[in-house]
């Protein structure tokens, strides 16, 4: 509670550096002022010594202390209590479109490329508390796996749980997946409305052009940044489904329309970026969560409790005492 008071008027406290002053004023006032009687022994005072007569001692201490009291209630003692809340004044919402087609089980990142690419992307949703976020996954065709939402436990859940099973139809329907994330976000009444594109092939499925689908986006204001994935020229890929149902592996080109992926960016006012392995990912996933800053506000609100009546009190409650013993106990020896 000590680190909660302030003073309204510290100016006041000052007046503190007066007290030693005036404690060396009292002590040599008190000595001078001291009546001496002239005898020609003390033989007789030897053994009777008066404890009420050395005790008057105090009362220039109970009026200094008394006056200090006064001097921290001037200074306005109080306690403060601080809340704060904070607010998006300005939200953002952002839908993840991601490639899930058997080359994102590529090996050129570690584990593979969709694994790499669920341990970042769930570190960016964590930064994003403050926002609303969809999940769109796509291959031959696509879906959309979470709606935008502010939850970020359901979110995060989903992601963990997108993987390639077989249920799409395999292949890169880039246009599908853009298109597919502009319509979540084509009714969000968002000030900034975000698309992260994520793919790691060209467009060789889907009944959706991509250009089509960057005119939608850009009627929608929906600003999209678009990240090739793979590392330069060959990369473990599977290349066949073994009779058991396991991937066969093979050195298979990487290859990725970055032309499309440049001109869906520049159209849409984002920006184009090129993951070549999992830290280089991680730095993209970082610079877009800096590009993209919600506008938070954070009101303070102050409680003030008024203390200084506490040394006022004791400061006269001491002035009361000193002047109570001044004219009843030591009254015989002032």
């Amino acid at each position: 509670m000590i680190d909660q008071i302030v003073f309204k008027n510290p100016e006041f406290l000052w007046l503190l550096c007066l007290m030693p002053i005036g404690a060396i004023g009292y002590y040599l006032f008190w000595t001078s002022s001291r009546p001496l009687v002239k005898l020609p022994t003390l033989e007789g005072f030897k053994h009777s010594s008066s404890i009420i007569s050395k005790a008057q001692a105090i009362l220039p201490g109970l009026h200094l202390l008394a006056l200090g009291f006064l001097i921290l209630g001037l200074a306005r003692p109080q306690v403060v209590d601080v809340s704060t809340q904070s607010y998006t004044s300005s939200g953002i919402d952002i839908v993840m479109a991601i490639d899930v087609s058997s080359s994102m089980l590529a090996r050129d990142l570690k584990p593979n490329r969709l694994t790499a690419l669920k341990e970042v992307a769930a570190n960016f949703i964590e930064d994003r508390y403050t926002d609303r976020i969809g999940l769109v996954v796509y291959a031959g065709e696509s879906y959309t796996k979470t709606p935008i939402t502010s939850d970020q436990t359901i979110v995060k859940n989903a992601l963990s749980q997108v993987s390639y099973q077989g249920v799409l139809q395999d292949g890169t329907a880039i246009g599908m997946g853009l298109a597919t994330a502009v319509n979540r976000l084509k009714d969000s009444k968002s000030k900034s409305k975000v698309i992260i594109l994520l793919t790691d092939g060209v467009n060789n499925s889907g009944f959706i052009d991509p250009l089509a689908a960057v005119e939608l986006a850009k009627e929608f204001n929906i600003k999209t940044y678009t990240i090739g994935l793979g590392s330069n020229g060959k990369a473990m890929a599977p290349i066949a489904i073994l009779p058991n149902g396991q991937f066969q592996y093979g050195l298979t080109e990487v290859e990725i329309d970055q032309e499309l992926l440049q001109e869906i960016a520049q159209s849409t006012g984002g920006q184009y970026f090129r993951a070549t392995d999992n830290r280089s990912l991680e730095e993209i996933y970082d610079e877009i969560n800096k590009l993209e800053k919600t506008e938070i506000e954070e009101l303070k609100y102050y409680n003030y409790q008024e203390m200084y009546r506490i040394p006022v009190i004791v400061g006269l409650v001491l002035l009361l005492i000193q002047w109570t013993l001044k004219k009843t106990l030591f009254r015989s020896f002032i």
